[in-house]
């Protein structure tokens, strides 16, 4: 796909790999959407865009752990666009990010679980016109190679919480979703793929970790970059990726009854079940 002229929504994009992404495609010609929390590190990122001559981001300012905050990201998005060719569903928080005890948002969800998975659950149907408008396009899942199974009987990890186990929990949930979802997009001309872009980037979110970094931002990036532009992923769909390869997830992403709980308990929190 050329990104010439293509709009494209990076969410978690004045930072990491998200950042590196947004630059890349405007770069290539793409008009981009870049989501932050941070007004003046977008400002920082749309400079240094111009200033390599893309084309000037539009920034939109959102706390993606607020479904609030998440529907009126979306309604801004669908007010300034007629289409949307492809959305990267990259923002995250990490398993230690502010620490690794219990986080509980203002909507009373668990912070990881809302802002790794709700969020773009939400964000992904509400921006679902602006994609089919757009066809053929795509969405993307920045996820993870580490997966928690789901204990539906204590989704918000009320007992034996950890930050790693919430992030792991929540990564597995994106997982899901996307194959759920190109499922029920097929023949829509939407495809939904989700990936482990590197391990253990050098991004804020790892060193917040106390991890030592093993990969670089450029890496994780080509690999998010692949499944955006790549055409020999142009018809493929509901795929779980390590990197640029395709790779199987935890085992209970292909089990059909727990995505199917994991759907209506998703349409429920969002609110998109009423």
């Amino acid at each position: 796909m050329k990104m010439n002229g293509k709009t494209i929504l990076v969410t978690g994009s004045t930072d990491g790999v998200g950042r590196y992404v947004a630059r890349r495609l405007a770069e290539d010609g793409a008009k981009v959407l870049i989501h932050g929390r941070d007004a003046a590190r977008a400002k920082v990122l749309s400079d240094e865009i111009a200033k390599a001559g893309g084309a000037a981001p539009t920034f939109y300012q959102a706390d993606l752990s607020s479904m609030s905050d998440t529907r009126a990201l979306a309604e801004a998005v669908k007010r300034d666009h007629q289409r949307l060719d492809v959305l990267v569903s990259n923002a995250g928080i990490g398993s230690q990010n502010d620490g690794p005890q219990r986080q509980v948002t203002a909507d009373g969800h668990e912070l990881r679980f809302a802002v790794n998975y709700l969020s773009g659950f939400l964000l992904a149907h509400l921006l679902l016109p602006l994609l089919k408008a757009a066809a053929p396009s795509r969405i993307v899942n920045v996820a993870s190679l580490g997966q928690h199974p789901i204990d539906f009987d204590d989704v918000m990890i009320t007992k034996g919480n950890s930050g790693s186990r919430a992030y792991a929990q929540s990564k597995l949930s994106q997982i899901m979703f996307t194959i759920d979802f190109a499922d029920e997009l097929r023949g829509a001309g939407v495809t939904v793929n989700a990936l482990h872009p590197a391990t253990y980037m050098n991004t804020t979110m790892v060193r917040a970790g106390g991890v030592t970094p093993i990969s670089t931002v450029e890496q994780g990036g080509a690999a998010i970059l692949h499944l955006v532009e790549g055409d020999d992923v142009a018809d493929k769909s509901g795929l779980f990726f390590n990197g640029m390869n395709e790779a199987r997830a935890n085992p209970q992403a292909y089990d059909a009854d727990a995505r199917k709980r994991l759907r209506a308990l998703s349409l429920e929190l969002t609110g998109l079940s009423s």
